[in-house]
């Protein structure tokens, strides 16, 4: 009898079971998971934000990374470097690509509720056109060559002087307000109180800022994609490690960035997810090409054969960085994936000093030519620990074959003020950061370019190099530019005006919580957020028929 029991209650137990399987079964079958809206994001950023201005704010990535947030532009950059329309709807090119008119969105508000129109958009380009503009001279000297014309409220046309390729990538700027600016001298305009109260046209408005924090909320006028996250909370921390404790101490959800000699750290809290883009710009050693011991070729290429740049990023970065082998970067629609490739070769970097007369006749293990030493100094800034582990590790791979590097550290101003801008220096290690979606190498590789306002710090002087960056900033033909690209990219790396070293990767840490996050190739670390509306703190679920009836879904997600 005690048998039949326990058989009974087995058997009805089964049935529980069963039902509760099947019952599971037909309740997923017939719902789906959806992000549910609200909630509160917390992220902590190293530094502080200075000059919440999207004209303003290039020098500073606290401030890159707000105006994000808060402000848009008549364009914006994709994911790949393409151009689509933001506040304009779109464009056209006309007069052989002289005359660029734009359309604009007819349903944006600003923050405080004003109308937005075509006097934002030519009052934001007169700022950087004025004489008192404070902001980055590239900018200014870019908008300066442009005459903006506001043919009605929502259209408006930009007349340039000649053909220029790259020019939609700096209608991606964010647009000012007019009806709060339009008074303020441009002298002083990051002096306004704009910078701490800033408002904008973009998904999140200011809702409270102190030295300590930043809270941004969902702008219920936002014209784009709404956000499903409501309110956003930045903590500003004085510096990288700071980060890490505060979010051992729970105060945050995410690092704004994870630096290479953080990451052991990071990977063992298990509750954070790591997020890993390129980030566009690039390392290098800028050589002084006005150097006696520079200006052999043979010499220069010895130097990058001598150099496991690999190992650099693999011991110095943790292999934060990708070894680069162009100045126009690999996710770049122009990139020569048939460059020459300088791998270590310290056999072959012998030999081209020895064919150009550098032996190393008294044992010192540093060559000679005649009255020259093969040694140099190699500077950059001190106050960059990553870098001077850098310019020691590249002093150590050099001597190997004889070129003696002498590493330097100094202050940030005086690189760049004192030896860079001055070219008065043998070497520096430094690097370009924020690069634009468009790869013209112009700025920075044209002999134009060397001078005390210029940027080609190398002194690197090229005929037919300068020929191919000047047509490729003429033509509006894709397939034209893309072929001078390529032949560039081969006579850069024949000349090696400097040593080309690695793109950083920027790495972003995320609480689990918080799902959604995807990142790709950034411009600059404000990119992150470019997903950012498809982030959600929880998820709901919803019978699969009513979500399709909401629009929620389409037919065929399950």
């Amino acid at each position: 009898m005690g048998r039949i029991r326990l058989q009974v209650v087995i058997a009805l137990l089964a049935i529980i079971v069963l039902a509760v399987v099947l019952g599971y079964a037909a309740v997923t079958a017939t719902t789906v998971t959806l992000p549910e809206a609200g909630g509160t994001y917390i992220e902590g950023i190293a530094g502080n934000p200075y000059l919440i201005n999207p004209v303003l704010s290039q020098a500073n990535p606290v401030d890159q990374d707000l105006v994000a947030l808060i402000f848009t532009g008549l364009t914006r950059a994709d994911v790949d470097g393409s151009i689509l329309p933001d506040l304009a709807t779109r464009w056209e090119i006309t007069e052989g690509g002289m005359v660029y008119t734009f359309f604009l969105r007819d349903d944006v508000y600003w923050h405080d509720g004003a109308p937005f129109t075509s006097s934002d958009v030519v009052f934001t380009f007169h700022v950087m056109q004025d004489d008192a503009f404070e902001g980055m001279p590239f900018l200014s000297s870019m908008w300066r060559s442009v005459v903006v014309e506001q043919l009605d409220d929502y259209t408006v046309r930009f007349i340039l002087r000649e053909p220029f390729s790259p020019f939609l990538d700096y209608t991606t700027i964010g647009i000012l307000p007019a009806h709060i600016l339009g008074s303020v001298d441009i002298s002083v305009l990051s002096q306004s109180a704009f910078s701490t109260a800033p408002v904008g046209t973009g998904p999140y408005a200011v809702q409270e800022l102190d030295l300590q924090r930043i809270v941004l909320a969902a702008s219920p006028d936002y014209y784009g994609e709404k956000p499903y996250i409501d309110r956003l909370e930045f903590f500003f921390y004085p510096d990288a490690p700071s980060l890490l404790e505060a979010r051992r101490r729970g105060e945050i959800l995410a690092m704004s960035r994870v630096l290479p000699d953080q990451l052991p750290a990071v990977l063992e809290d298990g509750s954070l997810q790591l997020y890993s883009a390129p980030l566009s710009g690039y390392n290098l050693v800028f050589l002084n090409l006005d150097r006696a011991i520079f200006q052999d070729r043979n010499v220069r290429q010895a130097m990058m054969y001598a150099l496991n740049r690999q190992q650099l990023v693999n011991d110095v970065l943790g292999g934060q960085g990708i070894v680069t082998h162009s100045p126009v970067l690999p996710d770049s629609w122009a990139y020569n994936a048939s460059t020459p490739i300088y791998e270590q070769d310290l056999r072959k970097a012998r030999t081209l000093l020895e064919e150009s007369g550098w032996f190393d006749d008294d044992g010192d293990g540093i060559r000679q030519r005649g009255d020259l030493r093969l040694e140099f100094t190699l500077a950059t800034n001190a106050d960059d620990p990553i870098r001077v582990q850098l310019i020691h590790a590249i002093s150590e791979q050099l001597l190997k074959v004889g070129i003696h590097a002498i590493p330097e550290t100094v202050g940030w101003e005086e690189l760049v003020g004192q030896q860079l801008r001055l070219r008065r220096f043998d070497a520096v290690l430094s690097g370009w950061q924020s690069l634009p979606p468009d790869p013209d190498p112009y700025p920075y590789w044209h002999s134009s370019q060397v001078s005390e306002n210029g940027v080609n710090f190398a002194g690197y002087i090229s005929t037919e190099a300068d020929a191919l960056l000047a047509e490729a900033r003429r033509t509006t033909d894709l397939d034209t530019r893309w072929s001078l690209y390529q032949r560039f990219q081969e006579l850069f790396a024949e000349d090696v005006p400097s040593l080309l070293l690695y793109q950083p990767v920027y790495t972003y840490a995320v609480d689990e919580s918080v799902y959604g996050v995807q990142i790709g190739p950034l411009s600059h670390s404000g990119e992150r957020f470019r997903s950012l509306p498809a982030w959600h703190l929880s998820v709901q679920r919803m019978l699969y028929s009513e979500a399709r009836e909401r629009g929620l879904i389409s037919p065929t997600t399950r």
